[in-house]
């Protein structure tokens, strides 16, 4: 088992400097982590942000976890969302702090250069996320569709909040996500 002490600082990187080997490397932790339930468009939505990479002392990549930005409508104004995607750490290294420490760099990035931090979170990772001080968001969850505005029951609950340059939300007025393809959150 590896534990924080085998492993390297976490180092941040956006998607474009990142080399064809190091894409392939995340995404084979990704399919590992999610055992093979990580879908191609999920690959997507974790791409054209920053990244926090954590290796080991021979150079394995052990966790990973992308921020990217989201376009949210809340009340009257559209916020530039540092939304948390791909956040994974290698299964026999879990349970020792390492998705901590990436999901501290993203939280640095996130409450740097944007609105707010979102995610939709697995019942598995919802507990890092709550330890970490991110909030489930108890409002409505819709998404702005081809049609129109959608409302997106399944992630009511799941969906978790962490209030950055825009300050707090109020959870009487719904979250309206930009579209994207797949699964929409």
């Amino acid at each position: 088992m590896t534990t924080t002490a085998s492993a390297r600082p976490p180092r941040t990187s956006h998607t474009a400097d990142l080399t064809r080997a190091e894409l392939r490397e995340i995404r084979a932790l990704l399919d590992e982590a999610f055992d093979g339930d990580f879908s191609d468009e999920d690959w997507d939505h974790g791409l054209g942000g920053m990244h926090a990479l954590v290796h080991d002392d021979e150079g394995r990549l052990l966790a990973h976890g992308s921020v990217v930005m989201r376009r949210v409508r809340h009340r009257d104004r559209w916020l530039r969302v540092g939304y948390v995607e791909a956040v994974a750490v290698r299964p026999d290294a879990r349970r020792t702090g390492l998705g901590g420490r990436v999901m501290a760099e993203l939280e640095r990035v996130i409450d740097r250069a944007y609105d707010a931090g979102m995610l939709s979170a697995s019942d598995e990772g919802a507990a890092l996320y709550t330890a970490r001080g991110w909030e489930v968001w108890s409002g409505r969850v819709c998404a702005l569709g081809p049609q129109g505005v959608v409302r997106l029951p399944d992630e009511e609950g799941s969906t978790f909040v962490r209030p950055a340059l825009a300050g707090p939300l109020d959870p009487a007025f719904e979250l309206v996500f930009d579209w994207r393809d797949g699964d929409v959150l």
